[in-house]
């Protein structure tokens, strides 16, 4: 019989008429929303970390504006009176909020049209490409030729060049034995060599 009484008495207590909690509540409580699965959901609470305990979430979902500080008058009464409750009612739509918001209303999809059909592909002709790939053959021939050609050439020029070097080199040679030999006559002969 006591524990009857007592579970009552706690029953009363936890059960307030939601007029007597309005007028109860702290001024300092704001109105917060945010929208869930088919629903847009409100609760008031002192502050963003209150709000989203009594939706029951860690993350900060006030950080990336998936929930937000709610200005609707009725959505902002309707929180005041049940502070700390969510609230919700079918989301898009201004119906009151609530603790049963019921099933929400979905508008059937249209149907779609059936898809055209596709006209069938062009055909596809291959002279184009041919005649690509045989001005592509021809440039490359081209260029194998004209290789040969310089490679042919710098040969040629490089054999000149070695040629030439050789008869410098001996023609130096030469020149500088004559001048070696004239001024040791010339030397022999008397001469001074200016410095």
């Amino acid at each position: 019989m006591i524990h009857q009484r007592e579970m009552a008495t706690r029953q009363t207590r936890t059960r307030r008429p939601a007029a007597e909690l309005a007028e109860k509540t702290d001024p300092q409580l704001k109105v917060f929303g945010m929208s869930v699965g088919f629903y847009d959901t409100v609760v008031a609470a002192p502050s963003q970390a209150a709000a989203l305990r009594a939706w029951g979430t860690r993350q900060n979902l006030f950080k990336d504006g998936t929930a937000r500080l709610v200005t609707e008058e009725k959505a902002t009464k309707a929180a005041l009176t049940q502070p700390g409750v969510v609230l919700r009612r079918p989301i898009g739509t201004k119906k009151p909020f609530g603790l049963d918001a019921g099933v929400p209303q979905i508008p059937d999809l249209p149907r779609s049209k059936p898809a055209a059909k596709k006209a069938p592909p062009k055909p596809v002709y291959r002279k184009a490409l041919d005649r690509a790939e045989a001005e592509l053959s021809r440039l490359e021939s081209r260029r194998r030729s004209e290789q040969v050609n310089f490679d042919t050439r710098r040969r040629k020029l490089e054999a000149e060049e070695a040629e030439a070097t050789s008869h410098f080199e001996e023609a130096q040679t030469r020149a500088r034995e004559r001048v070696e030999h004239t001024r040791r006559a010339y030397l022999e002969a008397g001469g001074k060599l200016e410095t």
